[in-house]
């Protein structure tokens, strides 16, 4: 498998003002490299590829997974060569050629290796894993260290900023944050990361809360109503992949 994301920020020596993370930029990637890679993926799939070929891009990260270690590197020096003719290149630390899958943790385990990597995608940590159950193989995604921490330091600075508002305004306000954060963070698998989302959620607003009132000594018993009734608690709100699996694809 392939991870690969461009330099920040550096698409050529002709392309200024149009640094990575700015408002235009991944309609701008999007426009780019339709023809700079998807083009170009589709037909190496078609005339070069001997397997399968699996491709997800969102702007300008990108994962692309191969059945052999063989054809990944193919893949990526090609690539690399690729992106040269237009004045771009990979960003050094984004991208890596690991062996990720169904049969992953079998075959380093056979050669003495560890557990197979993980890879972060669109703010999600996805890492081979089974089911419960029938102990099949599923891919899980948790929520990124860095994608939480992100998120809940612009909570605490809004809560500082609305620290002298009613209660009720503050706690209207978390409440469209929180649910708005669920309804991409809520997928299975990702229970644990989403309690401590709200965990500390909860201690930030009241932090907020007991320095407002002046007196450190409040405990958590006399805050937990209000917290409970603004702060709406996690549950998985999207599919399990068997059941996205059999509206796709009905018996």
């Amino acid at each position: 498998m392939v991870e690969g994301g461009s330099e920040d920020g550096q698409w050529s020596e002709t392309d200024v003002g149009t640094p990575q993370g700015a408002v235009v930029s991944p309609l701008l990637a999007n426009v780019y490299l339709h023809y700079v890679f998807d083009l170009w993926v589709e037909a190496w799939r078609k005339k070069v590829a001997r397997g399968d070929v699996i491709v997800v891009r969102y702007a300008d990260d990108l994962v692309v997974g191969f059945e052999s270690r063989a054809e990944a590197q193919r893949f990526l020096e090609e690539f690399r060569e690729r992106l040269a003719k237009f004045g771009l290149e990979l960003h050094a630390d984004k991208t890596r050629l690991i062996e990720f899958g169904r049969f992953a943790a079998q075959h380093r385990k056979q050669r003495g290796e560890g557990k197979p990597e993980t890879f972060t995608f669109l703010g999600f940590t996805h890492f081979c894993g089974q089911t419960t159950r029938a102990g099949a193989f599923t891919v899980w995604r948790i929520t990124a260290k860095k994608r939480m921490a992100v998120k809940l330091k612009a909570i605490k600075a809004e809560l500082q900023r609305r620290k002298h508002d009613p209660t009720r305004e503050t706690g209207a306000w978390l409440r469209k944050v929180v649910l708005g954060y669920y309804q991409y963070h809520a997928v299975p698998g990702n229970s644990t990361q989403l309690r401590i989302f709200w965990r500390r959620a909860c201690r930030l607003w009241r932090n907020v809360l007991v320095r407002r009132s002046q007196r450190a000594q409040v405990r958590w018993g006399r805050l937990f109503p209000v917290l409970y009734r603004w702060i709406p608690q996690p549950r998985v709100l999207h599919p399990y992949p068997h059941v996205r699996f059999a509206a796709t694809h009905p018996r």
